[in-house]
């Protein structure tokens, strides 16, 4: 399945979300920035509830940075490839964790100021991105969202793997995704006619409103 761009990826995935319609005051929406914003956005206003983020930064290997082996949120709680994580040195991570949970701290501020994350005990928690590659992020969102005590974790996805997608029905009470794709191939942006990288001028927008 292709999407022309991320509105359009929000406007579908907030037509299967409409049976929660009406239960805005049990939802809070969580995007995974910064493309994860712009389908939060929509999701959040279908269904008339708050829009919040879960920041993470991705951890990549040492000798090749573009490669995710995992991640870290701004509380340092940390999500791995465990097979990736053994092969490399352990304060060379240790170091790298603290480095990117920093940038983690520092970019919430950067769009929320000093706004705590908002609360999601007892309420259904809907978790947005714009796709799934290796699902390191959205795995520790899903951590991040459980520390928070939902009654209900739904993720909801335009694309994601087949093998990713059985991990995440294993850990939360739903999945929404658009495309579960057994051949996935290879990036997100694959799977989109127009996907321009997000600012955070434009995230900050989006969470202002």
């Amino acid at each position: 399945m292709t999407f022309k761009d991320r509105e359009e990826a929000g406007e579908k995935l907030a037509e299967k979300l409409i049976q929660y319609l009406g239960k805005n005051k049990d939802i809070v929406v969580y995007a995974l920035p910064r493309g994860g914003v712009v389908l939060g956005k929509i999701v959040a206003q279908m269904l008339s509830a708050p829009l919040d983020i879960i920041v993470s930064k991705k951890i990549g290997h040492p000798y090749s940075p573009e490669y995710a082996v995992g991640a870290v949120a701004e509380d340092g709680h940390t999500f791995f490839n465990e097979e990736e994580k053994g092969t490399i040195n352990p304060k060379w991570l240790e170091n790298e964790i603290s480095a990117k949970q920093n940038e983690a701290i520092k970019r919430r501020k950067k769009y929320f100021g000093e706004k705590s994350i908002t609360p999601a005990e007892g309420k259904i928690a809907i978790l947005v991105d714009d796709g799934i590659a290796t699902g390191l992020s959205m795995m520790l969102a899903i951590t991040e969202i459980k520390h928070l005590k939902p009654k209900k974790i739904i993720v909801t996805i335009p694309v994601v793997p087949f093998d990713t997608a059985e991990e995440i029905r294993k850990k939360v009470d739903k999945l929404v995704a658009l495309d579960i794709d057994k051949n996935y191939i290879g990036a997100v942006g694959n799977y989109y006619e127009f996907f321009p990288q997000i600012e955070d001028e434009e995230v900050i927008k989006i969470l202002k409103k």
